[in-house]
């Protein structure tokens, strides 16, 4: 204290002699040197703002302080801060104290960057922080003196803002109480005061400028290279006291008029920097290429079917992913909704795009989708009403979310409307739908329907008022003027019965076709329908079958039917169940989703308040469990379940319903009142269980779908998942869910169960199920004499061979259902399960007897056919053994002669010609195909063979259909894993029961061939690359590229009167599944993107591009196609391979390439490596994208690993900087993919950069910073949260200094 006691003495002096500042400072550093105090001091700041407030607040004691500043002797920051402290509380009584602490901001507080080099620099923003409570005020924990550097200029401008708002009255309209003190307070004033600040008007006049040029310096602040960037990393990292600051400029910049006098800064200029526009402008790259990859031009307005490579083809992904979803050989356990929303999102912010052009491009994706397939070929296989649910249903759920996640806020379980601007884009996007007139064309089927819409729309157009009831009763020919609809005009209807339009969209331009002054004539007023049942008519057959065939047009219609499912009569509840699996499921588009949850919530009836009986509840509900389970079993419902995301919830339902009827002996039978059918348990177990088994590849070992270290696609193809998929959602819906999706199915989930199910739940299915995976993996065993098995098997053998045992040949069953009743005595009363767990013994002792001819091939098939019409669900068991058999590879081949075996000589060679045709129009070149067919015989490994025949047995009816679209993907499977050409004799033998299905099984052939050739994967891929940039290859469909050239418009015979050449794109998303290692796909789609980026620059062999300077439009067009055939790889990664394939892309093959030593090329310039670069960046992070999303939103497993490989590939990224890694790609290319990929992420994905640690970023950063590109390693650290705050203040005061 001695110390400071003679310093403040010798200040004391100087002051009342009026010494020269210069010389006072030179003294007092001096003195403070001699006895070992560094400077710039802490202490001696403290101590002269003390001594100036308020004993000594004379102008010399003022100089004195500002000399010591100038000189460095105390640290100005903390000067600064201390007289904030002191001052502005004041400055009412001190105006004059006030405009030198002012003048002293303006001279010292943007000088950050002489501060931070001096000595103590830490402590003195520690002591800072102390003083003006930095971290308590703000609540955070910044120990870094960068951070609170980033505090404290906030913290001044705060008080500034707040100084001015209190000296014009305007603080009361502020929402929060000032975070420092500002309000005046009162002091008593020296009458000697050299100001005469006695002399009011001249104080007053004082303040009145003091406040004016406190608003000046805000805009200074706010306007200053540095500062401002400072001021943006504190807007970036706190939000909330951002917002909470920004309404304080608002409220100053509506109503000051200190702003109005300033000579220097007006209003508009002042809102202009705290708006979102200057945010965007302070966070510009330089001026480079780099600026033009991860920006994006307005959308280009392009044909209908996206022809050619224009930024609309950026939206390829969307297409892949729609089209991609209509396979029917397999479903999701993911919602469609989820999934597009998703992508969605990521298109939206990788592309820069507003909502306007995402919606608009969502449309037309889906309006492309169902144009692909006006007229599809026939076959088991999802048709046009699948795609129909994806435009008319899916899309506009997808739609609301997204509408109502903007909309609604949720904060303390309370929903607040905010006005939102995504639906305003909405009603824009469906207004421009117009100008693409050739995708709004009604396929032949839909006319009526959408004619409907259109009538509707002109008689409210019209000022006429009909009800419901009206429509049912008449049809466009009925009007007396054009009412022929557009698929607009159900759309529309769509939208509007989800509250995102309503009715004045009738009135759009062009929308209706005119007006109408009076009703049709001669129109029945009362027919069978919906508003006759909701005025209470009973369900006469007549009304039954007028309401199937009729979609209900609202939820009350819906809810109606379900009420009578549930508390109607056993007739009715049976009616009920037919009438809602009816029009109202495949095409009631405005309420299909709460058809499929009706329907999930009837399979699922509760136990009656009054129920005593010893049996399940679910006996007494035979009847219309079978009806729902027939109703929902053909191949378009099931994929409108999966689009729905009730594919978890649906196989629940039918796990419990197996193991109830499974376990029945079927000695009672039900009649089904709307068709006479009579049915008994076992009807009822394998209606249910083919059902279940569509809902995975069962018949695949699960092997097959390993990839990488993560199982993402085989997770989900067994019964573990499927449950564990519908118990999250009953976790969800305990707490309040912000995804509409996942609430809604959420609520499915808890009327059904409000329990967790898992397959112990289930025993004999459990049984039954490891029985299938063991007899996949190994040979058969285990069959013990005399055993339960064992007499179960011998049983069944009888059954089957009973005409052999009497010594009487029988010819093969063509019946679909039971045998003759002569012979039911023969069939065993025995529980379903018990006759699935010896099925596999029968099928093997069968198969050796026909293998050593104790059994013809037609008496083989004939007692394998009796065993499936006894119990249907057998054929499951017997697809699992033939497979597993097959793979083996243990058993002879049989020759298909037409003797014992049934032969396809009649049309195998045309099969074969076609298949050839199908692969030489995309692009690919099989040599070995010629050779292996050759003139030999035909022949089948016996498994296949009797299976293939046993399936060209059933007849093609509704009941057999079931069991088809079960045995089909199997018999594919297996085929397609023998030898060629197993599966050219087994389309051609189907081909002659089934001509109608022609095209489809020759394209199903078609698709084998890349099951057997890696190299022709490879060839198809690079037709796919080649198609979309409309590039000259061997692919015979389109020359000009785009969406158009890759997915093309459909196949089949009906177009060119033979099969027509089938687009490459839609071969690839038809084939993939069949591709048992896909794990060489990440190197091949690499190899063809880096070739595909050389024949841009190389376009038709000239030499390569020149880069422009500036830019240019070679430039640009070169960038938009390298990011269009980035994303097709990034498209064909994501849906090839899922996460597994993904994260392996990410983390081992994009590393493995960039350290590849790869043949240098004279004289290519650095365009073309240049743009490699960014090509790969773009592919990395769409990838990435893909999969975990832009975001922190999402909660899921797959989202929860992108930290560790994004740390693991961004680790690379670093030591390559820090020379740590040797690389072996050409240095520009490097340099490209690593300021592309980080661009990316900071723009797009800033989420993703919170996955990586503090140390990580900064040798990025400074990685960056070595090849000048400072303002990205900024961005890079402004994004990086709390924690890289103060490294990016500390970026921004070393670059712009």
């Amino acid at each position: 204290m001695e110390v400071w006691d003679s310093i403040l003495g010798q200040t004391k002096v100087a002051q009342e002699k009026g010494s020269d500042p210069f010389l006072w400072s030179i003294q007092i550093s001096s003195n403070l040197s001699s006895v070992g105090i560094s400077l710039p001091s802490l202490e001696l700041a403290n101590h002269l703002v003390s001594h100036i407030c308020w004993e000594n607040n004379v102008p010399i004691a003022w100089k004195f302080l500002e000399k010591a500043l100038a000189l460095k002797i105390v640290p100005p920051c903390l000067v600064l801060g201390l007289l904030s402290e002191r001052v502005i509380p004041y400055r009412r009584s001190c105006p004059a104290a006030f405009r030198l602490y002012l003048e002293l901001l303006k001279r010292h507080a943007f000088s950050l960057k002489e501060y931070t080099n001096l000595p103590n620099y830490d402590k003195t923003m520690i002591s800072l922080d102390n003083v003006l409570r930095l971290t308590q005020i703000f609540g955070l924990q910044a120990n870094e003196a960068g951070a609170l550097l980033v505090l404290f200029v906030f913290s001044i401008v705060w008080q500034l803002v707040d100084a001015a708002l209190d000296d014009e009255g305007l603080l009361q309209l502020t929402e929060n109480d000032p975070k420092w003190p500002v309000k005046p307070q009162d002091m008593e004033v020296d009458g000697h005061d050299i100001y005469d600040e006695k002399r009011k008007e001249y104080c007053e006049r004082l303040r009145t400028v003091n406040t004016i040029i406190a608003v000046e310096l805000v805009g200074q602040f706010l306007q200053n290279k540095i500062t401002s960037k400072i001021l943006y990393l504190a807007r970036q990292n706190m939000c909330t006291h951002w917002e909470n600051f920004s309404q304080r400029m608002q409220i100053l910049v509506e109503n000051s008029s200190a702003l109005r006098n300033s000579k220097s800064i007006t209003p508009e200029v002042l809102l202009q920097l705290i708006s979102d526009a200057h945010k965007n402008k302070s966070q510009n790259f330089r001026a480079s290429f780099l600026q033009d990859f991860v920006q994006s031009r307005p959308l280009v307005s392009s044909a209908g079917l996206c022809v050619g490579a224009s930024r609309s083809a950026l939206w390829l992904p969307l297409d892949m992913l729609l089209e991609d979803a209509m396979d029917g050989s397999q479903v999701n356990a993911t919602s469609a909704v989820e999934i597009i929303t998703g992508l969605v999102k990521c298109l939206q912010a990788i592309n820069a795009a507003s909502w306007h052009e995402i919606f608009l491009g969502l449309w037309m994706a889906a309006l492309r989708l169902i144009q692909r397939e006006r007229d599809p070929i026939e076959g088991p296989v999802p048709r046009l009403d699948t795609r129909l649910s994806m435009l008319l249903s899916i899309t506009p759920l997808v739609v609301a979310d997204l509408v109502e996640e903007e909309e609604l806020e949720y904060g303390m379980g309370i929903k607040h409307q905010v006005p939102g601007k995504r639906r305003m884009d909405l009603i824009f996007s469906l207004q421009n739908l117009n100008d693409y007139q050739s995708l709004l064309t009604p396929p032949q089927s839909v006319i009526p329907a959408a004619n409907q819409a259109a009538t509707k729309a002109m008689m409210f157009v019209s000022g006429v008022n009909v009800g419901s009831a009206y429509f049912e009763c008449i049809s466009a020919m009925d009007m007396p003027m054009n009412c022929s609809g557009s698929l607009l005009h159900l759309i529309v209807e769509s939208c509007i019965a989800r509250n995102l339009l309503d009715t004045s969209a009738y009135f759009w331009p062009s929308y209706v076709n005119g007006r109408i002054n009076q009703l049709p004539r001669n129109v029945p007023t009362q027919v069978p329908g919906w508003s006759a049942i909701m005025k209470g008519a009973s369900l006469t057959p007549v009304m039954i079958n007028a309401l199937v065939s009729m979609p209900a047009s609202s939820f009350a219609e819906m809810e109606k039917v379900f009420e009578i499912a549930i508390e109607g009569s056993s007739d009715d509840r049976i009616a009920a169940a037919t009438i809602l699996c009816g029009a109202s499921l495949i095409r009631g588009w405005n309420i299909q989703e709460h058809a499929v949850y009706f329907i999930t919530r009837l399979l699922s009836p509760p136990v009656p308040i009054d129920y005593s009986g010893s049996e399940s509840h679910l006996i007494s509900y035979a009847p219309v469990l079978n009806v729902l389970i027939a109703g929902i079993s053909p191949v378009d419902c099931v994929q409108i379940f999966s689009l729905h995301g009730l594919v978890p919830e649906l196989a629940g339902s039918l796990m419990t319903i197996c193991e109830v009827f499974g376990s029945c002996v079927p000695n009672i039978s039900w009649t089904l009142t709307t068709t006479g059918e009579e049915i008994c348990a076992h009807a009822v177990f394998s209606n249910a269980f083919a059902l279940l088994l569509k809902l995975w590849r069962f018949n695949h070992p699960p092997i097959e779908y390993g990839v990488g270290d993560v199982p993402p696609v085989g997770s989900q193809l067994t019964p573990e998942y499927l449950l564990l998929v519908r118990n999250s959602y009953l976790v969800s819906s305990g707490n309040l869910l912000k995804d509409p999706n996942r609430r809604r199915l959420a609520q499915v989930a808890s009327s059904t169960s409000s329990k967790p199910i898992f397959v112990d739940s289930f025993p004999k299915l459990k049984v039954w199920y490891r029985q299938h995976l063991a007899c996949i993996a190994s040979p058969l065993t285990g069959l013990v004499n005399g055993t339960p098995v064992h007499r179960t098997v011998d049983t069944l053998l009888n059954m089957m061979f009973r005409n052999i045992n009497k010594g009487n040949q029988s010819g093969s069953s063509n019946s679909s259902g039971p045998g003759s009743s002569e012979d039911g005595y023969l069939r065993p009363k025995l529980p379903a399960w018990d006759i699935l767990e010896a099925v596999p013994f029968v099928a093997d002792a069968a198969l050796t007897a026909c293998a050593h001819a104790r059994l013809s091939p037609r008496e083989l098939c004939t007692g394998l056919k009796d065993l499936a019409d006894y119990l249907p669900a057998t054929l499951a068991t017997i697809v699992s053994y033939f497979s597993a058999e097959v793979t083996r590879g243990v058993w002879k081949s049989v020759f298909m002669n037409g003797t014992d075996w049934p032969s396809p000589a009649a049309n195998l060679s045309n099969v074969e010609e076609q298949i050839k045709k199908i692969l030489a129009a995309t692009g690919v070149d099989i040599p070995s195909l010629a050779a292996a067919g050759g003139s030999s015989p035909a022949a089948l490994p016996l498994p296949l063979a009797a299976f293939v025949s046993l399936t060209i047995t059933y007849k093609l009816d509704k009941v057999s259909q079931r069991f088809l679209d079960l045995a089909g993907p199997a018999l594919e499977s297996l085929a397609a894993g023998c030898p060629w050409p197993c599966m050219p004799i087994v389309a051609s033998l189907w081909t002659q029961k089934a001509k109608r299905w022609s095209d489809f099984l020759v394209f199903s052939a078609s698709r084998t061939v890349f099951l057997h050739s890696n190299d022709a994967v490879v060839q198809l891929l690079r037709s796919c690359f080649s198609a979309i940039l409309g590039f000259n290859s061997s692919c015979s469909i389109s020359s000009n590229g785009g969406i158009g050239a890759l997915l093309g418009h459909g196949f089949g015979s009906h177009f060119t009167g033979g099969i027509a050449p089938v687009a490459p794109g839609i071969l690839y998303l038809r084939v993939y599944r069949s591709i048992r290692d896909i794990m060489f796909l990440r190197e091949e789609i690499v190899s063809i993107l880096m070739q595909t980026v050389q024949d841009i620059v190389y376009e038709g062999g000239r030499a390569p591009l020149p880069i422009p300077k500036n830019g240019g439009v070679s430039l640009a067009a070169a960038l938009t196609k390298v990011k269009l055939a980035a994303s097709l790889g990034a498209s064909i990664v994501f849906l090839t391979g899922g996460l597994g394939l993904v994260q392996s892309l990410i983390k081992e093959t994009l590393p493995s390439w960039f350290m590849s030593i790869h043949k240098k090329e004279a004289e290519r310039g650095e365009m073309l490596p240049m743009l490699r670069g960014y090509a790969l960046a773009y592919l990395a992070a769409l990838c990435g994208a893909f999969i975990w999303g832009v975001d922190s939103s999402s909660s899921t497993g797959v989202s929860r690993r992108r930290p560790k490989i994004l740390r693991c590939h961004m680790e690379f990224v670093a030591s390559a900087l820090d020379g740590k890694i040797s690389l072996g790609c050409d240095t520009v290319t490097w340099q490209a993919y690593v300021s592309g990929l980080v661009s990316l992420m900071v723009r797009c994905m800033p989420s993703w950069i919170l996955d990586l640690d503090v140390e990580l970023l900064r040798r990025l950063s400074y990685g960056l910073r070595r090849w000048n590109e400072e303002e990205l390693a900024l961005a890079l650290l402004g994004v990086g949260g709390l924690a890289t705050m103060g490294s990016a203040a500390e970026l921004v005061i070393q670059t712009d200094s």
